[in-house]
């Protein structure tokens, strides 16, 4: 099996690490390193990588300001707690990008939010 690890850049990333760890129902820890973090399932599949910006000298790392994050990606969790991921979501923005509904494409229900570094972020049931 191959694996893809996608990689974000973000402000702080002990504050995005809590807030994945919120939004997937995962349990609480703390990243391994200041600037470098994995959201780790609980079988130790990396679900997601956060990396500060301008750490390390990536070139598309350098800064935010080179241009907007999020900008071309979107961040897609299929996940199998919807319903508990929908009320977790709730706490952790004042308002969602895009309400529960049934995507046409897929035929299963979704919801989209921003997280703290302006990412989207589609949240999926399986």
């Amino acid at each position: 099996m191959k694996r893809l690890w996608t990689i974000i850049g973000v402000d702080d990333v002990a504050t995005s690490f809590r807030w994945y760890q919120t939004l997937l129902g995962l349990p609480p820890s703390q990243p391994a390193h200041d600037d470098f973090g994995q959201i780790l399932d609980g079988d130790g599949t990396v679900l997601l990588c956060l990396h500060a910006w301008g750490e390390h000298d990536h070139p598309s790392l350098h800064s935010p300001a080179h241009a907007t994050p999020g900008n071309g990606l979107l961040l897609f969790f299929r996940i199998d707690d919807f319903d508990a991921a929908l009320e977790r979501a709730r706490t952790l923005v004042p308002v969602l990008d895009a309400e529960p509904g049934i995507n046409p494409n897929t035929g299963t229900a979704e919801f989209a939010l921003s997280d703290p570094d302006g990412y989207r972020v589609m949240i999926s049931a399986q």
